[in-house]
């Protein structure tokens, strides 16, 4: 789960108020919000009006209420400033104790309870209200964020089939023991790692290792928790505890990986480190020098320098800076990219290296054939035929492959889509015999008294056929009929022709360096990159050799470089959780990925990458201008508040300009043409 800190894009400390509600959901949050500034408003808009109303000599009802009458409005002006500064002070007052006095939050309260105490009260109710205005905005960012990434992961298997004196009895997976045997039947999850010790079957390990073609398994192969058993029915002998078992570990991995990420400290921290005891330091002399030095009146300068703190308060930075992020946040999500915090956008400026998965990211996650090439005199057409015949009896992924090819190359003009997709059930599997499924190798059948093989380069070797292996980006099916080799067929994951796009644009954006992390076939993962002119590349992969991998990069980045991963599976989410920003692809990509992920690529396109890369810049540009303005603007203010010419009034109108200016800069992040769909 993401910490409250890496939040916090201003780093005004509103996070650290939302600690204890951040317990309960960020609805009641949100609305909780909403409510402190609708009853805070009202009280201070009731305050206002009665102060206007009864005026500094209030004769209207003073025959009534004599002694009470000028204490309303100061009462509700009170109420107001707890309402809306209540948690500032008192956060203010928790940093002192812990030694951490000059802070945005002294800053305000300093001002604020000056103000009060010159008797400027609603001065101090608006910039409490000012800031509660940012906070609130900053709270809509915080809450993109939804509930906690593990609750979400669905790879938790929810019971095991215990087999116990000859029965099988459901009971939850931490129970099972070392030695003990488990039944999974086909569709479950398998809930601990074991060994087959009777059955066969299809696994789909896409949630540990990203491959989409699932893996044969049978007696004495090593099974992991987390697979899926498509098919048969295997019997399991435990060899690891359920908490010591590979989906605990990758739970694990989700739920910790995020601690170690380096959260993006933003200007308005770094500035109030030096601001604050200036701006302290400089009304105190206002305050003081004059009257000791110059003959001043002690309370004209003390009323200087308290107007001078009331100008220094940051509400417009604290508005505008949030407003940006949060505009960049709009403006990207309606290309397609969704940002879960004003920090992570900010993050992209700085990008150094960026990390892919291969399957669902740079590439489709949909097998195709890709290639047929014939040889022996045989054409295209009969060699796609002549797999699919072979293949007509198998479920397996590649089998269902040549027969969409096939079903679609037969399909003439007046075939529907239906029609087309059924063709590949006009093979007639009467004809076929002597069916030979040889694991690990490939198929031979006889059909119609002819008899066929399709495979890989090992099964024609086993039979006899002369051919010579291919290397190409996918696997290859060797087909043969009667001992003649006829040729073969490539059937890959193709690569998304976005992709080529995305890592050029990448380079030429600045970035450093690309990789590839894939529990793929390194032959494949080999090929995919370099087609794509990605710089390194690692295969056969699983999740924690992956962070291992990312703490190796996370090593070799600039110091100031920021690390980024874009993945999409299940498997991706600890690398997802741990990268400096995590990006997952929002159309075919996992729950657990997007819950992990800092930023969803809606669209499946990694080419967004780069279009969000354009919004933070921008937004980037947008917040210098926010805050060369607004400290311009109060700089001259300032001075101008310590010569005396500046009422306190004026100074809050001045800051109210000020931040709404602010506001409508902000807006053109969103409704700039560099931000639109």
């Amino acid at each position: 789960m993401k910490s409250l800190a890496e939040c916090d894009t201003h780093g005004c400390g509103c996070c650290e108020a939302h600690d204890h509600a951040h317990d309960h959901t960020h609805e009641e949050g949100g609305r909780a919000e909403i409510l402190k500034l609708i009853i805070g408003s009202v009280v201070f808009g009731v305050g206002l009006a009665l102060s206007l109303l009864l005026g500094p000599n209030p004769s209207i009802t003073s025959t009534i209420l004599p002694s009470i009458v000028p204490y309303i409005p100061i009462a509700l002006f009170v109420a107001a400033y707890i309402i809306f500064g209540g948690e500032i002070v008192l956060r203010a007052a928790k940093n002192i104790a812990r030694g951490q006095v000059f802070d945005e939050n002294f800053l305000m309260s300093v001002a604020t309870l000056g103000a009060f105490a010159i008797g400027e009260y609603p001065e101090a109710v608006a910039v409490m209200l000012f800031f509660q205005v940012g906070e609130y905005f900053q709270g809509l960012a915080v809450r993109r964020s939804k509930k906690s990434i593990a609750d979400l992961m669905d790879i938790r298997p929810d019971y095991a089939n215990l087999v116990r004196d000859g029965e099988i009895v459901r009971v939850s997976p931490d129970t099972v023991g070392i030695g003990d045997i488990i039944m999974v039947k086909p569709g479950e999850k398998i809930p601990l790692d074991g060994v087959v010790i009777e059955g066969e079957s299809m696994l789909d390990t896409s949630a540990l290792t990203g491959e989409s073609v699932p893996r044969r398994t049978s007696v004495h192969d090593a099974v992991l928790s987390g697979c899926i058993n498509q098919n048969g029915v295997l019997t399991i002998k435990v060899t690891k505890t359920f908490g010591e078992s590979t989906v605990a570990k990758i739970i694990d991995l989700v739920e910790n990986a995020s601690s170690k990420k380096a959260p993006t400290e933003n200007f308005i921290t770094k500035f109030a480190r030096y601001y604050t005891p200036v701006v302290v330091g400089l009304a105190a002399l206002i305050a003081v020098i004059p009257p000791l030095f110059m003959g001043g009146m002690w309370a004209d300068w003390i009323n200087r320098g308290l107007i001078f703190l009331v100008i220094s308060c940051p509400c417009a930075l604290v508005i505008s800076i949030p407003l940006s992020f949060f505009g960049g946040i709009g403006g990207a999500s309606r290309k397609g990219v969704l940002v879960k915090g004003g920090n992570y956008l900010e993050a992209l400026n700085d990008l150094d290296i960026v990390v892919f998965d291969k399957t669902g990211t740079l590439t489709k996650g949909v097998f195709e054939v890709t290639d047929i090439e014939p040889t022996n005199g045989f054409s295209e057409g009969e060699v796609l035929r002549l797999a699919a015949t072979v293949e007509a009896l198998s479920s397996h992924p590649i089998a269902l492959s040549i027969s969409k090819a096939y079903a679609i190359r037969e399909a003439s003009a007046k075939d529907t889509p239906q029609e087309a997709h059924k063709r590949h059930a006009e093979i007639d599997t009467a004809t076929l015999s002597e069916y030979d499924e040889i694991a690990g190798h490939g198929i031979s059948v006889n059909a119609n008294g002819k008899s066929l093989l399709a495979g890989n380069h090992k099964l024609m070797t086993l039979k006899g056929v002369s051919c010579k292996e291919m290397k190409s980006i996918g696997t290859t099916v060797y087909v043969a009929a009667d001992g003649v080799f006829a040729g073969h067929i490539v059937i890959a994951d193709e690569i998304k022709p976005d992709s080529h796009k995305a890592i050029d644009t990448l380079k030429a954006k600045g970035v450093r360096k690309t990789a590839m992390l894939t529990g793929d076939n390194p032959q494949i993962a080999e090929a995919v990159a370099n087609e794509l002119n990605i710089d390194e590349v690692y295969a056969g992969l699983l999740p924690h050799q992956k962070i291992e991998l990312m703490e190796k990069f996370s090593e070799q980045k600039h110091p100031k470089g920021k690390l980024a991963f874009v993945g999409d599976g299940i498997n991706d989410a600890p690398v997802l959780a741990r990268a400096d920003i995590g990006i997952a692809m929002g159309g075919l990509g996992s729950d657990a990925a997007i819950e992990a992920a800092d930023i969803v690529l809606m669209t499946d396109e990694p080419s967004k990458l780069a279009e969000a890369i354009d919004i933070a810049r921008f937004t980037k540009r947008i917040v210098w201008q926010n805050i060369i303005f607004a400290l311009g603007v109060k700089g001259l203010f300032m001075l101008l508040g310590a010569l005396g010419v500046a009422s306190m009034w004026e100074a809050v109108f001045a800051d109210v300009g000020v931040a709404l200016l602010a506001v409508l800069n902000a807006s053109r992040v969103g409704r700039d043409r560099s931000t639109r769909p």
